[in-house]
């Protein structure tokens, strides 16, 4: 993947995730690095109907900031108590080459603000420099004597 996550991928497999879900209201449940850039599931406690998720970004240490808008999915956890939204970040391979994506979420609902920023270290993922392309005429061929 360009993007190698420098946190466990996979929050929500942790023993407790329920717990800090109900505690915090919002957390993040996992996330995936593909070329067009990084998806993920956020889970938050079902305060209200009506809220809001979405995920704040920056690939210059907080120079300059994106939002997007995180998805409700329809078929949620069956604990009844917590709801589940997608989020996909698109970036160009060239984006993310050499660079640190941080992201923070962001839960609206019922007047309140909740955030998961990673425990206050943020959610950073760390772009892999791409080496150069192989010139046409090189072989990629593996001679076994």
């Amino acid at each position: 993947p360009l993007l190698e996550p420098l946190f466990p991928p996979q929050p929500g497999a942790s023993p407790g995730f329920a717990e800090r879900v109900r505690q915090h209201k919002v957390r993040l449940e996992w996330v995936r690095a593909e070329p067009a850039g990084l998806r993920g599931a956020v889970r938050v406690l079902n305060v209200a109907y009506e809220k809001a998720v979405s995920v704040r970004y920056t690939l210059d240490r907080w120079a300059s900031c994106a939002e997007l808008p995180a998805a409700y999915l329809p078929a949620g956890p069956p604990d009844g108590l917590t709801d589940r939204f997608a989020f996909h970040l698109p970036l160009a391979p060239d984006a993310a080459a050499g660079a640190t994506l941080e992201f923070a979420v962001r839960y609206r609902v019922a007047g309140a603000e909740y955030w998961d920023n990673n425990g206050g270290a943020n959610y950073r993922l760390r772009g892999a420099a791409r080496g150069p392309p192989l010139p046409p005429d090189s072989s990629a061929w593996i001679h076994f004597i």
